[in-house]
């Protein structure tokens, strides 16, 4: 009795906290479909008493005459740098953790505190800095600004040295002995092998570069082509008594999509590499 008494109360617990976690996004899921009278009517009505589409309709035909901006070009122009993002990132950063794990040079080791050193500045003490940086280099208000500043990371960096770390040093050197080049031993031994980190930092970065607004927002805020989809959110919000709350939220779901896309794809991967944290 003592036994059920307990597994009871702890259902009830985590269903509790289940929802009080998943109420505010069915509530905003509901929204969408909802007129701009429903949305914060007193008392709350849960489902709207006509579903209709006139939310999502606004957020991808309406041309925001103040701003000109459009939330499907957006939407796209996120998603193309989100991509080049997690490529040049995982070229960079395990490049670099394969020099770090494998190769010996002068310098090697103060080159790795550097790099952990970077890792408890937090970004917006350097803000200022790195626009002065950008700006001197003529990246403003293009592609290359919203893409290069954040592709070398030192967590990723140690993230893949230790992940390469764990791969036996014989098989190094049996490629070696056959003659295969460094390049080559990286290439077509280390990579194949590190799928799971991978999938990890690729969807880390993913999502790192598809929910930015602050860079974006201070970098092309003259060029809207490179408008990030996160800016185009900001705006309607501010224009939510003309758009109202649900086209807003319509934008939100919308953008949603992409990162729980990656998640659903990598859950897997993700779940395997806390295992082989756990065994290390």
């Amino acid at each position: 009795m003592k036994n059920k008494l307990t597994k009871i109360m702890n259902h009830s617990i985590a269903y509790l906290i289940l929802f009080f976690v998943f109420f505010p996004l069915l509530w905003a899921i509901i929204s969408t479909f909802k007129d701009k009278t429903e949305v914060f009517a007193t008392p709350l009505k849960l489902f709207p008493s006509q579903f209709n589409f006139d939310n999502f309709s606004r957020v991808f035909y309406l041309q925001y005459t103040s701003l000109g901006i459009n939330f499907l070009q957006s939407l796209l122009m996120t998603f193309v740098v989100a991509t080049l993002a997690v490529i040049g990132s995982l070229t960079l950063n395990m490049m670099a953790a394969y020099a770090l794990a494998r190769l010996d040079y002068k310098f090697k080791k103060f080159l790795w505190v550097y790099y952990i050193v970077t890792m408890f500045i937090p970004a917006i003490t350097i803000l200022l800095t790195s626009v002065q940086v950008v700006a001197q280099l003529g990246m403003m208000n293009t592609i290359w600004v919203l893409i290069l500043p954040g592709l070398v990371n030192a967590y990723n960096i140690f993230f893949f040295r230790q992940f390469f770390y764990g791969i036996p040093q014989s098989i190094e050197e049996a490629a070696m002995i056959d003659g295969a080049s460094r390049f080559g031993i990286f290439s077509k031994i280390f990579l194949p092998m590190s799928t799971t980190p991978m999938v990890i930092i690729g969807a880390t970065v993913f999502m790192g570069y598809w929910n930015n607004y602050l860079w974006p927002s201070i970098t092309v805020a003259e060029n809207k082509n490179l408008y990030q989809v996160m800016i185009v959110i900001r705006a309607l919000f501010a224009d939510y008594r003309e758009l109202g709350y649900g086209s807003v939220l319509a934008a939100t779901l919308l953008t949603m999509i992409g990162p729980l896309l990656i998640f659903a794809i990598a859950q897997r991967k993700i779940v395997d590499g806390i295992a082989i944290t756990g065994l290390k």
